[in-house]
């Protein structure tokens, strides 16, 4: 990457040093110099400078065999960041990015006693506003993606659910208990939940859920629009995107052990 590329105010080499201390998690605290060239697609001459570099600095330190292994230095810069964590600031830009990406609204919810509820939404640049769905509303769980996404992923939530009435708000609102758990265990298969004029008129749905330490739900992320958008392979491809973003989101939050 050259500085051209990413834009006259960033360096390519502090980018290229940045994506290498990416690939270090709890799952890979240790890697040795040829993983590394493989899995950031860098020649070994560029990686083995830049990790050097950052042993210099001592951020990283590399043992006999020459692994390298993350040091205290970025332990507390990440113990920094994770104290002022923020699950809304953090999906912001996630947010924004599907919303404009689609036309259609993204939302954040998270789960509470009463319900699904969203704590942030952006709207997209298509007709349909779902005034209906704003930040404070709170959704039953058994229609619509987002707190679908909720039951499948939280046995608790499910557990109660599953035992409670299921009201109908559309003639395609899941009300059948039975038929709801057998939809539920596909949400889990596909780690994605759709939902289709199940709780609007109109209205589909995709989400995927936002896992947190040892796969805790956390809250959603979904995206909301016009039935006809939802359909074939312009929903799928909003479902990947939702599913991936979700993913990546997952990752953060687990690593804030929340």
């Amino acid at each position: 990457m050259t500085e051209e590329a990413g834009g006259r105010e960033t360096v390519g080499s502090v980018l290229r040093a940045c994506a290498l201390l990416g690939h270090f998690g709890a799952d890979r605290p240790v890697i040795t110099l040829a993983e590394l060239t493989a899995l950031s697609g860098l020649n070994k001459p560029t990686v083995h400078r830049l990790m050097t570099t950052f042993v210099e600095a001592g951020w990283v330190s590399r043992d006999a065999a020459g692994a390298y292994r993350i040091r205290m230095p970025l332990f507390a810069i990440g113990a920094a960041a994770l104290a002022e964590f923020d699950l809304r600031a953090e999906a912001r830009p996630a947010l924004e990015a599907l919303a404009a990406e689609f036309g259609d609204t993204a939302f954040l919810m998270v789960p509470a006693e009463a319900g699904a509820v969203c704590i942030d939404r952006v709207e997209g640049g298509k007709p349909l506003v779902l005034a209906a769905v704003g930040i404070g509303t709170v959704l039953p769980y058994h229609a619509a993606a987002a707190p679908v996404a909720m039951v499948a992923f939280d046995p608790t939530i499910r557990a109660r659910v599953l035992a409670e009435p299921l009201p109908a708000f559309t003639s395609e609102t899941h009300v059948d208990p039975a038929e709801f758990a057998a939809h539920l265990e596909h949400v889990r298969a596909e780690g994605v939940s759709r939902s289709r004029d199940d709780y609007l008129t109109g209205v589909s749905a995709v989400a995927a859920p936002i896992l947190g330490h040892h796969g805790s739900l956390v809250a959603t992320l979904s995206l909301g629009g016009r039935s006809e958008d939802f359909a074939g392979a312009a929903g799928e491809s909003r479902a990947a995107a939702v599913r991936a973003v979700a993913a990546r989101l997952s990752a953060t939050v687990a690593a804030a052990r929340l």
